[in-house]
Parts: structure tokens; C-alpha cells; sequence
């Protein structure tokens, strides 16, 4: 399996929260995590950071922030040049989607935990 370095957009220490389960099992799978998200801690080992730092080898960048809360994250998702978005349940913004394939970036409105339990990831 490839590694596909993943960043966890609405990264939370909250273990009763769908991002906390998802780096775990992103983790438990072989994939590289980044955790960013508004909460200081930790998730699967990797401390979560501000939305800052751009990186250049992002492979997916997976959402779990709500619709009404991404506008002020557009510009810094973009600027990460993921390959693709996962649009997690709950998560769903045509706008981005647009500003998304308008740069190249597939987007699917998929859930990250059930790609991973079919091996769709």
C-alpha cells in the first residue's frame, strides 16, 4: 500500500469526534498524518497545528470542518496543492468544490472511515 501523506483539516484531541477516529485509522493503514485544527493537543501521536504551514507533498486533504466555518481556510487548503479532498459527511461546499477543480484538485464527497474499511482510500 502507498503511503498517502494526509492532512486532517478540524483535527481535534476529542475522541468522540469522526477527525480524532479518522487519523487513527489513517495512521493504523500506513498513511502519513497532519493534524491542523483550532485545539491545542495531539491526535495518533501528531501534534495539532495551526493552519500556518504549507507543505508541497500533500496527498489528500480531508475535511471536518462544516460548511459555514471553511471560507477563511479556502486560500490556505488551496495553496497545500493537494491531489485530492475528501468532503466528509456534514462537510459538503459546492463554492469550494468549484475553486477546487478550478485548480486541478479532485474532490469527492466520500467518508474517509468507510474509504479506508473498503480499501477505496
Amino acid at each position: 500500500m502507498t503511503d498517502k501523506k494526509t492532512m486532517i483539516i478540524g483535527a481535534t484531541p476529542n475522541s468522540g469526534r469522526y477527525a480524532y477516529m479518522a487519523a487513527h485509522r489513517l495512521t493504523s493503514h500506513g498513511h502519513t498524518i497532519l493534524n491542523v485544527g483550532l485545539k491545542a493537543g495531539e491526535v495518533a501521536g501528531v501534534k495539532i497545528q495551526k493552519p500556518e504551514k504549507v507543505y508541497s507533498d500533500i496527498d489528500t486533504i480531508t475535511l471536518y470542518v462544516g460548511p459555514q466555518n471553511q471560507p477563511p481556510l479556502y486560500d490556505y487548503i488551496l495553496a497545500n496543492k493537494p491531489k485530492r479532498i475528501i468532503f466528509n459527511p456534514g462537510t459538503e461546499n459546492t463554492e469550494l468544490q468549484r475553486m477546487a477543480d478550478a485548480e486541478g484538485i479532485e474532490t469527492q464527497y466520500a467518508c474517509t472511515l468507510v474509504l479506508l474499511s473498503i480499501g477505496e482510500y
